[in-house]
């Protein structure tokens, strides 16, 4: 038999016959192959290069704000080389006031370095004043009592005792306080009558204090001028916020005579407005 371009004959009579071209068996997955360990190889010599290059090593840690924590560590590190969230990890816990910290490469050589800092929702006051965000962290803060607009949180002398900034408490005395604040702040019609003290070192007898809200000083009598009044609030565990939706609509309703109110009770199931003596 001789090959003309695909077709063959038969040498001995002559008949044309279709010939069959030699194949390789599982050639498509063959190539494929050594294509992939062409891309390994290419990948492992970029990532080689980029791992020890000097040009990647970090040179500098940039942020927004001033911190007290001395990250010079990282310098001269490779930036591909630095586990970010590891590093956060680390550096946190050195910064009880801060709820997360946030790393991010700036290529070729820089780290970008953000403080998310804890936001207080009240001070709690033992024997000094420490900070407490919503989920019940104490933490130190520059910021005083007395310069901050927040509520004091009274009563937990007992409960916390040697408190550590950054640790998470969840005494129900605090957590009862913390919903107490949460709920009030949701409520619109508390804008103008905000909650200035909690006093929890009675669960079932707690004591809200909020200033009156501010009037004109035409309308001041001389005595509110020397002297301010708060109206206090008694309430319990329990329903907060069903509470709380009361105790707002019980101010709205009487917000005209909160200066002759000596406290509302919602200790009960039927809600007390007590009038002071006159």
């Amino acid at each position: 038999m001789y090959k003309v371009n695909n077709v063959g004959y038969n040498k001995k009579n002559g008949e044309r016959v279709k010939r069959k071209g030699f194949r390789i068996p599982g050639k498509p997955l063959f190539i494929s192959l050594i294509i992939l360990l062409a891309l390994c190889f290419a990948i492992g010599y970029i990532w080689r290069i980029l791992s020890t290059s000097e040009y990647f090593q970090v040179k500098d840690i940039i942020s927004k704000e001033d911190s007290r924590v001395d990250l010079s560590y990282l310098k001269g590190k490779n930036i591909f080389n630095l586990d970010l969230s590891k590093e956060s990890l680390n550096i946190i816990k050195v910064c009880p006031d801060c709820s997360r910290i946030r790393l991010a490469r700036i290529l070729p050589n820089r780290i970008y370095v953000e403080f998310v800092k804890r936001k207080p929702v009240a001070f709690i006051r033992l024997n000094n004043y420490l900070a407490v965000d919503e989920c019940g962290v104490v933490f130190y803060t520059s910021v005083k009592p007395d310069e901050s607009d927040l509520p004091i949180i009274l009563g937990l002398e007992s409960k916390i005792t040697g408190p550590k900034s950054g640790k998470r408490y969840e005494f129900k005395e605090l957590l009862v306080a913390l919903d107490i604040l949460k709920e009030a702040r949701r409520n619109p019609l508390l804008r103008e009558c905000k909650i200035s003290k909690i006093d929890v070192s009675d669960i079932d007898n707690i004591a809200i204090q909020m200033p009156f809200p501010q009037k004109s000083a035409s309308t001041l009598s001389p005595k509110a001028s020397i002297k301010s009044d708060f109206l206090v609030v008694k309430i319990s565990q329990g329903n907060i916020s069903e509470k709380i939706v009361i105790m707002a609509g019980l101010i709205n309703q009487e917000k005209q005579n909160l200066e002759d109110i000596k406290y509302i009770d919602l200790r009960f199931r039927e809600p007390v407005i007590k009038f002071k003596d006159k």
